[in-house]
């Protein structure tokens, strides 16, 4: 299992070494000590700020971004995510079901090489605690980058069903937008949920994504959203 020190997690953060470590030092980080220093788990890592991303404000969204590639200024999810890989409505009204239909829509990528080892990894991730948000969206993905055994390149799908299903979302809430996203690596991993993260969070946007008839409409919703937070 890869690890970090204070000063590798503190780059990876794109935070202050000395935030870092009074976070570790106050318990608030997944790290453990190993002769007197501060080791950190890039898995557990990554676990830690998938859970805590909707709290996160623009700035800080975006610099998660930057921290792994550049100035992460192009467009990152309508290149991972083709009109194909939109389903409105996602024929699916369990939450078993919305995976396996998710997994057949990354499948019309033609970057997945094994369906069933996605759908395995998450549904793995998945009883390891809902990915299911407050505001009626989930972003099922897997614990660990998946291997080239499983994927030719990174990949997001989209699927809004009929209806809100019962997805282990807080106090019961229901949930009706999901995203898939299957990564070859960590950083494009985190660079998508905080990509994704900040669509979600601009106005009116999580409305739109509701109101749209097609799967047509709702990729174009994609495509303009990210091109107008790449601009603007």
């Amino acid at each position: 299992m890869e690890t970090m020190d204070i000063g590798q997690l503190a780059a990876y953060l794109k935070r202050d070494a000395r935030e870092v470590g009074r976070l570790a030092d106050r318990g608030q980080l997944p790290g453990r000590k190993v002769a007197g220093q501060w080791k950190f788990a890039r898995a557990e890592i990554n676990h830690w700020l998938e859970s805590r991303l909707h709290e996160y404000s623009e700035q800080e969204l975006a610099d998660l971004e930057s921290a792994h590639v550049g100035e992460a200024v192009e467009p990152l999810l309508t290149t991972l995510m083709t009109e194909a890989n939109v389903a409105v409505p996602l024929p699916a009204a369990t939450r078993s079901s919305v995976l396996r239909e998710l997994v057949k829509l990354a499948e019309q990528s033609w970057q997945v090489y094994d369906g069933e080892a996605i759908l395995a990894a998450i549904r793995e991730r998945e009883e390891m605690g809902s990915t299911a948000l407050p505001s009626g969206v989930a972003i099922p993905h897997s614990h660990r980058p998946l291997g080239n055994a499983v994927l030719g390149d990174s990949v997001v799908a989209f699927g809004r069903t009929g209806r809100g299903i019962p997805f282990g979302g807080e106090r019961g809430s229901l949930t009706d937008l999901f995203f898939l996203v299957c990564c070859t690596d960590d950083r494009t991993h985190l660079r998508v949920l905080a990509r994704i993260t900040r669509l979600l969070n601009r106005p009116g946007f999580l409305d739109a994504l509701r109101e749209a008839e097609t799967s047509s409409e709702t990729w174009e919703l994609f495509a303009n959203a990210e091109r107008e937070l790449l601009e603007g």
